[in-house]
């Protein structure tokens, strides 16, 4: 490998190293992040539950693993994140190995290049969702199968079952779904039917059951053997049931109440950022794949692929078919877009292509100066506490992108090297920079960690009528439930109440004591009234923290 790939690879390294002391952002994050600390603070890993209650949407092993990650390095934004982001490196490392099974090295670095620097993928190794642990499951089981059907070998056959089997604990039956998808149109396009039929098959079926065994236990003792729970205002409600078929299949049939009225298109407009800075590549990859396939009338040679192709388009259908959709279900088949792109990319830089290979260089040079210019503006007006050091630098770091450009312009991976620099240049910065910044007006943790850092005991601290995420029992290290009803605070609580809240203790015979005070801004809906200082007043909540005598 050439050094000046060694340097992305560090600069990348560095890029995620810095998202880990990002503080942990609601809503999901934060909520998960709470969840697993109060696993491990109760001990209940086989039944899961969010502030004491019953809970019933996500699989456990997000919570296992970050659970026993805490036990292990303490309850901190670390531990949290460090066993999503060793999965992510887990999905970037099959995604090398899959391609390397049907193309060039060249191609298979690529590919993992291109996963690891999207910027869906470094967003989700600080912002931790289930997701980039179902993509390094799902992409690991599609490398260990393909393996399998090249090579013979037992070891890839029972660790692509394991995979799919962790996959499924973390987010249900997608997990199977997906390879399913990819290897169906593989060995139909190849006419290989002897290959849809294997008897081994079964024993993968078993391998499942043996890895989901714990969580089928745990759901029906905490739900099918209890009737009589209300959950969601319904009683005699199926874990077993919710996990297999509702949760998935019920938000296509309608039978799930999730619905947010998304349309098929809606995966594909988010990828539109969250592939960034590849989408472009991604789009044209796909459609003259879909075109040399329209050609050789849907049928390929044994020398080639169609896992790829197959695995995102099925997924993409699969997906978009829910009635409730976010942008981060389609993380899922990031890997296989990284390949198509990276064979995309492979032909341009080797093909005879120099007007496309300057069209393409020069229309992402002037969206990445753009995207630089923005980031001074961030960098440069919404947050003092942001050094007018580093919108200099910053400028610098975009002359440094110019000079770049000017310098290797002729080469064939030019394109590659530019998208590179900015990928991982640009998120030097968030993450360092903006996001610390934007974090700060999280009332969850920056009460949580002022309330862990002087002692406040949680059991005797309550919000009143203010809901704050999850983050806050994650940073206080502890659980803090609600008293809305004034009549029930007595002397000695603690309570977070919003500023305007106060005239209710005023109007009581209730002495109180400030204790700590901060504003609150729900942080993952920036709007341009927070972004400017002049008006961001009237965008924020005031919070208190108060004593009562």
């Amino acid at each position: 490998m050439e050094r000046k790939y060694l340097l992305f690879i560090l600069a990348l390294l560095c890029v995620y190293c810095l998202g880990f002391g990002i503080n942990i952002m609601d809503i999901d994050a934060g909520q998960y992040a709470s969840m697993s600390r109060e696993m491990l603070e109760t001990g209940h890993f086989l039944q899961v539950f969010d502030m004491g209650k019953d809970y019933l949407d996500k699989p456990p092993f997000l919570f296992w693993i970050s659970a026993m990650s805490m036990k292990i390095f303490g309850v901190n934004n670390f531990a949290y994140r460090l066993p999503s982001f060793l999965f992510g490196m887990l999905a970037v490392l099959s995604t090398y190995k899959l391609a390397n099974l049907f193309y060039s090295q060249k191609t298979s670095f690529i590919a993992a290049f291109v996963l690891a620097s999207t910027q869906g993928f470094i967003l989700m190794n600080h912002d931790v969702r289930t997701d980039t642990i179902l993509m390094g499951c799902v992409v690991f089981s599609i490398w260990q199968l393909a393996a399998w059907f090249q090579l013979q070998k037992p070891i890839h056959f029972v660790a692509a079952f394991a995979a799919i089997g962790l996959g499924m604990m973390t987010k249900g039956p997608i997990a199977l779904m997906v390879p399913c998808f990819a290897f169906g149109t593989h060995f139909i396009l190849q006419r290989n039917w002897a290959a849809i039929l294997k008897w081994e098959y079964l024993l993968g079926i078993l391998i499942i059951l043996i890895c989901i065994f714990p969580m089928c236990w745990g759901l029906y003792h905490q739900f099918d053997a209890h009737p009589e729970k209300l959950i969601d205002g319904k009683q005699g409600v199926s874990g077993l049931r919710f996990f297999f078929w509702t949760q998935s299949f019920g938000r296509i049939t309608g039978e799930s109440s999730w619905n947010n009225g998304a349309n098929i298109f809606f995966l594909l407009q988010n990828m539109a950022w969250s592939f960034l800075p590849w989408i472009l590549f991604f789009l044209i990859g796909f459609f003259k794949q879909i075109a040399a396939l329209l050609k050789q009338k849907c049928i390929i040679s044994k020398q080639q692929e169609a896992i790829t192709i197959g695995g995102f388009l099925l997924s993409y259908l699969s997906l978009g078919m829910s009635k409730y959709q976010l942008p981060h279900y389609i993380f899922v088949a990031f890997p296989f877009a990284a390949i198509i792109t990276a064979k995309y990319l492979t032909a341009l830089f080797e093909g005879q292509k120099e007007k496309a290979r300057k069209l393409w260089l020069n229309l992402h040079f002037f969206i990445f100066v753009l995207l630089w210019l923005v980031l001074i503006v961030l960098l440069a007006i919404p947050f003092q506490t942001i050094s007018k050091v580093y919108p200099i630098l910053a400028g610098f770091t975009l002359i440094g992108l110019v000079i770049l450009y000017f310098s290797i312009r002729k080469k064939q991976t030019a394109i590659l090297m530019i998208c590179l620099y900015s990928s991982i240049g640009l998120n030097l910065f968030l993450n360092g920079l903006f996001y610390p910044a934007l974090l700060q007006y999280q009332a969850g943790s920056s009460a949580g960690t002022w309330i862990k850092e002087h002692q406040v005991p949680t059991k005797n601290t309550f919000t009143y009528q203010y809901f704050v995420w999850r983050s806050l029992h994650f940073y206080a290290q502890g659980l803090i439930h609600a008293k809305d009803d004034i009549s029930t605070i007595q002397s000695g609580d603690y309570i977070l109440t919003e500023a305007t809240k106060l005239k209710d203790f005023e109007n009581k015979p209730l002495r109180y004591e400030v204790l700590h005070q901060g504003v609150d801004f729900p942080v993952s809906k920036i709007s341009l009234p927070f972004l400017d200082p002049k008006q961001r007043e009237s965008s924020l909540r005031k919070y208190v923290l108060i004593k009562i005598k």
